[in-house]
């Protein structure tokens, strides 16, 4: 009678424990995503990465996540290479204990980006040179132990983007950026590790920068037709 009574108390023990445990969790979901955003981004990027707040759902996986701000790496001038004041997620609530979390949907809706002609690279460059680095850097035990994530769909939609060069002395040049629709990310390799997943995103970000604006072309008009508007614009940039 004793020993079931034990047994008793250390079941409802461990219940109020897991009880809880769940209840800090959906109270404190929201500020540790947040600060691994920050932290696990400004690490890769080798550049500031800031979080306005981010919402999360413990029950049904979808949330946002406000005013987002990637400043630039060493060397650059402007003040951030990219700021978003809304991403969308939708994650898959049964798969967040699984060693592969699916993310059903992530929309980066109208984010601000700035393009910088360095020497030699762009910001956009630099940045993809510090997460390869990263993710380089990362061991293989590490990597495979660690959790993996599928993205379903990402979209990066309504994007501006600021170019600049030396040349320029300052001003900018604002266009309007082709959306990016990403499908099924992850989902042939198993799963990619956050890093990874990161640099995907800036490297579908740089590629649509540079097949969208010339630096050559601009750089050959000697920036004489920055004062021009309408059709000037199009005989700098474009594919």
């Amino acid at each position: 009678m004793k020993l079931k009574r034990l047994a008793l108390i250390a079941t409802l023990l461990v219940f109020v424990a897991a009880a809880a445990g769940v209840w800090w969790l959906s109270r404190n979901l929201d500020d540790i995503a947040k600060s691994a955003i920050q932290n696990y981004g400004s690490a890769m990027t080798l550049a500031k990465v800031k979080v306005g707040t981010v919402q999360l759902s413990p029950t049904t996986g979808k949330g946002s996540i406000r005013d987002l701000s990637i400043t630039n790496p060493k060397g650059f001038k402007t003040s951030h290479a990219l700021k978003v004041g809304r991403i969308e997620v939708d994650v898959d609530i049964s798969t967040v204990t699984d060693k592969v979390i699916v993310i059903r949907k992530i929309a980066i809706e109208a984010p601000d980006v700035v393009y910088e002609k360095g020497d030699p690279l762009t910001n956009f460059d630099a940045l993809m040179r510090n997460i390869t680095l990263y993710i380089g850097e990362s061991t293989p035990s590490s990597s495979s132990s660690g959790r993996k994530l599928i993205v379903d769909s990402l979209t990066i939609r309504n994007a501006k983007a600021q170019a600049t060069a030396p040349l320029l002395s300052g001003k900018t040049v604002t266009v309007d950026l082709p959306d990016i629709t990403l499908k099924n990310v992850g989902r042939a390799q198993g799963g990619v590790t956050p890093g990874e997943l990161g640099g995907i995103v800036a490297n579908a970000l740089r590629d649509r920068l540079a097949a969208t604006i010339s630096f050559n072309r601009l750089w050959q008009s000697g920036g004489q037709m920055l004062d021009k508007a309408g059709s000037a614009l199009k005989n700098l940039f474009g594919k």
